[in-house]
């Protein structure tokens, strides 16, 4: 049979089986007449007749179900957990407290705690832009951004331990094995390059998030839709380079030929969607010998779009890069660009145990030119309103300190921002509220689900009818609860 469609389909399952599944029972005669005749079904039967199934590529571009604002997506990831109150949820009642021992819960990796010892902000806050938006001096350059970006203020996840956080904020769950924000997006809407990965990721040169590539998974999805992680220097894909001495014409030869045997097989094996990825991903690394290198040269931009991202510095000149990779690759059709500012250790990451200064002078430093820059850029060349931009980490950190000595701050669940930009996002906005201290979410409390809503309906995805049939369910990114978007900020 063909792929599905990623919206609810017209029948129940994607298989004879699952279609018998879900009518069972003795109301099954009833809805079988109906369902036999629905749209698209009998055309589905008539083309497997023959005992021979079509190939479909699952990353072939597909229409959205609604008004889309946004083509693509770049998500910023703060791997570690950014405080909060330390960067833009400016809290001035705090820095009077600074060092008191004072009562308020929190749970972080230390456990529930009912008091704990302040830890003032540690930098200066200044209005910026019309909206008057205070912004810690930790983000000099994207404060000069504050009117193009909302900033979404009380996101609340139930966990504060990192492994299960970031899945959280990578997939909707707690637990491993299911399909990633940038999985579901390809899903519902293909890729518009045919010579390009719909999703690619990349990760800091120190190193992977902690859980590594379940985070980027297509779960119990098609392996077409998992992530591809490219690299900003050298070569950008592991094993992607020509063979020595061998014809372009040849391994096209061959290729079809491959693809051809395979086709074959797949035949009889209409359900094989890791068979359907494989042909899919041998025909993509075939094209993106040429077209992976030229998406990433960046030896093509000017000198002084170079120096906007602050290639011309030692410190922003990686993540610098990454973001220059990411225009250019949603320039040519890419649906979702992740990028990772944090690797696996402490040191290496936004995760601030005991110097807030040092940690986040460091990482903030990296990042916050070239985040100024990706706006900017975007902005000038036409493709900030298609673009949506989504920046933060999987938690925030605690207004107290964890240990009885240092400036650190433990895990933060409870209240934590995370902002947005273009892609039909309101700038210039703030929605939700932490308490005066920044300890917990206390008004329009914004769990992760609906941010991730917000992100498929800006994409023009129903987050409430995007669905994949698995384990008897028809599975949501947003859970089969559903999640509303944040109406505040569109």
């Amino acid at each position: 049979m063909p792929m599905p469609s990623p919206e609810s389909s017209s029948f129940c399952g994607r298989t004879r089986r699952e279609f018998l599944w879900e009518i069972g029972g003795g109301f099954g005669g009833v809805a079988l007449a109906g369902l036999l005749g629905a749209d698209g079904f009998l055309e589905r039967q008539a083309v497997a007749a023959d005992g021979r199934t079509p190939f479909v590529n699952p990353m072939a571009p597909r229409a959205p179900s609604g008004r889309a604002k946004a083509k693509s997506v770049i998500f910023l990831f703060m791997y570690g957990g950014p405080s909060h109150v330390d960067t833009f949820d400016y809290k001035p009642d705090l820095y009077p407290l600074d060092g008191k021992t004072i009562a308020v819960k929190t749970f972080g990796r230390g456990g529930k705690k009912n008091e704990g010892r302040v830890v003032g902000p540690k930098w200066a806050f200044r209005p910026y832009g019309q909206s008057g938006k205070m912004i810690s001096d930790l983000f000099p350059n994207l404060g000069r951004c504050a009117d193009d970006i909302a900033f979404i203020h009380s996101m609340y996840a139930e966990s504060p331990i990192h492994g299960s956080a970031m899945l959280m904020m990578n997939s909707g769950r707690l637990l491993s094995g299911n399909p990633c924000l940038g999985t579901w997006v390809t899903y519902g809407l293909g890729s518009e390059n045919e010579d390009l990965p719909g999703f690619v990721v990349m990760l800091d040169p120190t190193g992977g998030p902690i859980s590594g590539a379940k985070n980027w998974s297509s779960g119990y999805m098609p392996a077409a839709y998992q992530a591809t992680v490219l690299r900003s220097n050298g070569t950008p894909i592991h094993d992607l380079a020509s063979p020595a001495r061998s014809a372009r014409s040849t391994r096209r030869m061959l290729l079809d030929r491959l693809r051809e045997k395979n086709e074959e097989h797949l035949a009889d094996r209409s359900d094989n969607s890791e068979l359907a990825a494989r042909i899919a991903s041998y025909e993509l690394a075939f094209k993106m010998q040429s077209s992976a290198p030229e998406a990433v040269d960046l030896a093509r931009e000017s000198e002084e779009t170079r120096t906007l991202y602050g290639l011309d510095d030692s410190r922003t000149a990686d993540f610098g890069r990454k973001c220059l990779i990411a225009r250019r690759l949603v320039e040519r059709g890419v649906r979702f660009v992740q990028i990772y500012s944090g690797g696996a250790h402490n040191d290496d990451n936004w995760d601030a145990h005991s110097d807030l200064v040092a940690n986040h002078t460091k990482h903030a430093g990296r990042t916050d030119r070239p985040i100024a820059a990706l706006i900017t850029d975007l902005k000038r060349r036409g493709l900030l309103d298609e673009t949506l931009i989504v920046w933060g980490g999987e938690f925030g950190r605690q207004p107290t300190a964890e240990f009885a000595r240092g400036t650190g701050r433990d895990h933060n669940s409870y209240g934590f921002t995370m902002w947005m930009a273009g892609g039909g996002i309101k700038g210039g906005t703030s929605a939700g509220k932490t308490d005066e201290l920044g300890s917990a979410a206390v008004e329009d409390r914004m769990h992760v689900k609906r941010l991730h809503a917000t992100i498929l309906h800006q994409l023009g995805l129903d987050p409430n009818g995007l669905s994949y049939f698995y384990g008897g369910l028809n599975q949501k990114l947003v859970g089969v609860e559903g999640a509303e978007p944040i109406r505040q900020i569109i």
